[in-house]
């Protein structure tokens, strides 16, 4: 029994050398990977420079939207500040106006300027009640544009996320179809003869999972840092419209005492003027 094992090991560690004696590493066909992608076919070189492509815009736009974001939560928090510690919407208007990164500061102009209208058009007369709505539909567009714009370009890495490894699944099928048509014209069908080929074909797979998890990791991050942002615009518009109807029941009918939100500054800014 002794023997048969040993000469079973003696006969898979003559393999192994034989299989290195043909195939050394780093001569176009062994297991270096840059040597592996150099001696690919040329279908499995497309999909890899294309999966390559893929990952570097993935990073940029990764990087970029850091960046966005990063200003985004920064200038609202400054805005915040600033809104509520100002004792007017004028000035407040006044003082947030570099802000130009922060999707409160855009709602919130876009609500000023409409107010503006509607108190240059009634005049003595008051604001109407209607300005609330009037007031709402512009702010609607202010969140509207401003979601488009976080989330410009965060579709591709879901785009980069479903596709890049069915992408390097095609070189990897497409490799393994060229390495038994070479096994068909060679009549060889041994493993120094099957593995280099193998190899170069699941590059393809291993590179389209280097493009594609780096997206979805990314991708979830930012969706759920945009659900965040959406959240405060919607908190701001309903706060605004809040402060305009108070302050127009108090002018047409008996005082109201304002009440100021939770967690928010100086009620300074109930004043429309």
């Amino acid at each position: 029994m002794s023997n048969y094992i040993l000469g079973f090991l003696d006969s898979i560690s003559f393999g192994q050398t034989a299989w290195a004696a043909q195939a050394p590493l780093g001569d176009g066909r062994g297991t270096d990977v840059w040597q592996l992608v150099i001696s690919a076919g040329p279908v499995v070189q497309v999909v890899l420079w294309l999966l390559v492509l893929f990952s570097v815009l993935s990073w940029a736009v990764i990087f970029t939207k850091f960046k966005v974001i990063r200003a985004a939560r920064k200038e609202n928090r400054e805005f915040e500040n600033l809104f509520w510690e100002c004792g007017s919407l004028s000035s407040a208007y006044s003082q947030t106006r570099n802000l130009t990164q922060s999707p409160l500061a855009h709602v919130f102009r876009l609500g000023y300027a409409e107010l503006g209208k509607v108190m240059r058009l009634s005049g003595d007369a008051g604001l109407p009640r209607e300005v609330v709505d009037n007031l709402k539909r512009a702010m609607s567009r202010g969140q509207a544009s401003e979601t488009t714009r976080l989330h410009k370009a965060v579709t591709f890495l879901a785009t980069c996320a479903n596709t890049a490894p069915f992408i390097g699944l095609f070189g990897t099928v497409w490799g393994i179809m060229d390495s038994f048509r070479s096994i068909g014209s060679t009549g060889a069908a041994n493993l120094a003869t099957v593995a280099p080929g193998i190899a170069e074909a699941l590059v393809a797979t291993a590179t389209g999972l280097f493009a594609a998890i780096p997206a979805v990791v990314f991708f979830n991050h930012f969706n759920r840092r945009l659900q965040v942002l959406e959240a405060e615009m919607d908190s701001f518009s309903q706060d605004f419209l809040n402060l305009v109807e108070r302050d127009v029941m108090r002018r047409q009918g008996p005082p109201v005492e304002a009440v100021r939100p939770a967690g928010m500054g100086s009620p300074a800014a109930a004043s429309l003027t």
